[in-house]
């Protein structure tokens, strides 16, 4: 289980552990500079080796390229005003130790500096000098092997929206970098100005901070990973997250404020006996003539999710257009409530899925609700949520701790307008709203599982257990953007709820073998070849 801190939950485990004279902040300190640079150098280890090696010379380069090659490798390093900076002192002085050339500017006053990061300034300024942070950062730049930002990290509370020039120059370089044009851009904890709880930037109102913001190729957390790593834009500004042991031990206290957040992980568990209905049955409801298509995928992903057996409910006017495209999914007339109300005496029926393509009108919200009434294991998608855009109380009156439903970005502004707004009104300070507050509060308020879906994904209980499903970093699926994709997991859940699984374990599960199952097939995804990755997505996970 990967567990994703806020800022206050990592500040009150660091705490924990001063105050129990197991470490002292100083020692902190250290860890965390050496895990940067032992962090840069696994990363791209020809940094870690002279230059004369590293680039080596050959007899029939020039003069002019030997006394090049000859000249130590070049960083320069952006400290800030609190311990974020303290680290960013004692990464310069250890690459200077490694025979590197290190420039260091310092955003804030040095007499305000925090205990121990003043301790590690004045180490530094024993053997060199600080400058001010100013626009001589791009000419110190523009021959460096590395750029480092350790201006600001976790304990961000306020815009950083000063000295836009470097800020734009450091994010034009970790672009360049990839092409060996420009330093390579190290972030301490987070990019600075990004939120480390939300993934937002501060201070910025209806911009793009990818335009002019601190951007990284690698960001190096300790401990733990923090929330804003994979959430908004800090999963996109991070570049790539690794974290770096510094000597804390795990602490369930109370001292830690919060649930903690996990990074979403498939639950264990296959067929490893019975027939099929010991795996549970999951009846789909269909659209009208012209609208199945939805139904049928949603299907497909229930029966190769390992549901023993899959019904899709039609109406008479689309019987036909269903009955022609399904085989081993079961297909049953379904004319409105009174009908569904009699197949679903069947108890063996304990899954069911409603949204997709069903249309909107009266008679969706009657289906909802009668379904609702017979408090089975439940999957609302699409349709069956925006039914009740006009009056969502209804909705989550009647909605029980056995369902999960899955809105995407408008869907949630539909159900949630008061929340939608709150995590679209601009990050002024830091901890900003993020997803996860969100989707938390909307999970409270409805009183059943909520999966907001997007790259990233989050997913919690009404009892606050929360799970992020990150499509970021090495597990970026672009390839889920397309018509269908979100049919495929709401019925991969109902599935998993026909199976057994709980609404909160099934919700984690799909959304992670869907994120896999994208990667598995990789460009050209459309959401019918999703159910035919779950085989061999299985089979590498070794979930039977």
């Amino acid at each position: 289980m990967t567990e994703l801190l806020t800022a206050a939950q990592m500040q009150a485990i660091e705490q924990a552990a001063i105050r129990s004279g197991e470490v002292t902040g100083l020692e902190l300190m250290e860890r965390a500079g050496q895990g940067v640079v032992e962090a840069i150098f696994e990363e791209w280890p020809e940094l870690a080796q002279p230059v004369e090696s590293g680039r080596g010379a050959s007899p029939s380069r020039s003069p002019e390229y030997l006394g090049k090659d000859d000249a130590p490798r070049r960083a320069v390093v952006l400290c800030g005003p609190g311990n974020n900076g303290g680290d960013g002192f004692v990464v310069a002085r250890l690459l200077k130790e490694r025979g590197w050339a290190v420039e260091v500017f310092l955003y804030g006053d040095p007499d305000k500096l925090p205990p121990d990061a003043k301790v590690n300034y004045e180490r530094w300024r024993e053997s060199d000098a600080v400058r001010p942070l100013c626009e001589e950062v791009i000419d110190a730049g523009e021959d460096a092997d590395l750029a480092v930002d350790a201006v600001f990290g976790t304990g961000l509370t306020r815009p950083f929206l000063d000295h836009d020039e470097v800020q734009s120059e450091l994010n034009l370089w970790q672009a360049a970098s990839r092409r060996g044009a420009a330093p390579r851009v190290v972030a301490v904890d987070m990019p600075s100005g990004a939120c480390a709880d939300s993934g937002l930037y501060l201070g910025y109102a209806g911009e793009n901070p990818f335009d002019s913001a601190v951007m990284a190729n690698f960001t190096v957390s300790f401990h733990r990973a923090k929330l804003g790593q994979f959430l908004s834009d800090g999963a996109v500004a991070c570049g790539k997250v690794v974290v770096k042991d510094i000597g804390l031990v795990d602490r369930d206290s109370p001292a830690v404020p919060g649930e903690v957040v996990t990074l979403a992980a498939p639950s264990a568990g296959g067929k490893a006996f019975g027939h099929k209905y010991s795996h549970g049955h999951a009846l789909i409801l269909s659209g009208g003539h012209g609208r199945t298509g939805a139904a049928r995928l949603a299907a497909r992903g229930a029966l190769r999710i390992g549901a023993g057996l899959v019904t899709v409910g039609s109406p008479r006017s689309a019987m036909m257009e269903n009955a022609c495209q399904l085989t081993a999914i079961m297909l049953r007339q379904i004319d409105g409530p009174n009908e569904l109300d009699q197949l679903l005496e069947d108890r063996r029926i304990n899954a069911v899925c409603l949204g997709p393509g069903l249309g909107l009108g009266a008679e969706t919200q009657m289906l909802v609700m009668s379904v609702l009434e017979q408090e089975r294991g439940t999957v609302l998608d699409a349709d069956a949520l925006t039914q009740f855009e006009q009056n969502p109380g209804v909705l989550f009156e009647a909605l029980h701790g056995n369902c999960v439903i899955t809105p995407h970005g408008g869907e949630f502004a539909r159900l949630f307008p008061d929340l939608d707004e709150k995590l679209n009104a601009p990050a002024t300070t830091g901890p900003a709203y993020s997803k996860v507050d969100a989707t938390r509060e909307a999970a409270k308020r409805a009183g059943c599982v909520v999966l907001f879906k997007g790259a990233d994904t989050v997913i919690a209980a009404p009892n606050g257990c929360c799970s992020v499903n990150s499509a970021h970093y090495d597990r970026s699926a672009p390839w889920l953007a397309t018509a269908g994709s979100g049919d495929v997991l709401a019925g991969s859940i109902t599935g998993l709820m026909a199976r057994g699984l709980s609404p909160m374990r099934a919700a984690e599960t799909a959304a992670y073998l869907h994120v896999e199952c994208a990667l598995n097939f990789g460009p050209g995804l459309i959401a019918e070849d999703l159910p035919e990755q779950i085989p061999a997505v299985l089979r590498r996970l070794d979930i039977p």
